[in-house]
């Protein structure tokens, strides 16, 4: 079975991706540009990125047995831009004490 902190760690990357995406580029193609579809389609995206994202941080949580101010840390940090690149390091390090302690 993947790492589920290895395969967290992935998603928020993407995720946080898809949210600076969202913020700084779709956005301003609507206001800017007067292109809505560029939210509909980045925001859809995110939208189910985000999801995923939530499924996975519940499945590492309870997998790690992570206590619930970690996920919420990591949560939270999905609602800030940057935050997840910020971040990444920590996850890193989780992903790695999981795979010692699972294996």
């Amino acid at each position: 079975m993947k790492n589920p902190v290895a395969v967290l760690r992935a998603l928020s990357l993407i995720e946080g991706v898809s949210f600076l995406v969202l913020v700084g580029i779709a956005m301003p193609l609507k206001y800017w540009a007067g292109l809505p579809l560029a939210v509909r389609v980045v925001g859809t995206l995110h939208g189910a990125l985000f999801l995923v994202f939530c499924w996975a941080l519940l499945r590492a949580t309870l997998a790690a047995r992570w206590p619930w101010s970690r996920a919420g840390l990591v949560f939270v940090a999905a609602l800030v831009p940057f935050a997840p690149l910020w971040l990444d390091r920590r996850l890193r390090a989780w992903a790695a004490d999981h795979a010692r302690s699972d294996g």
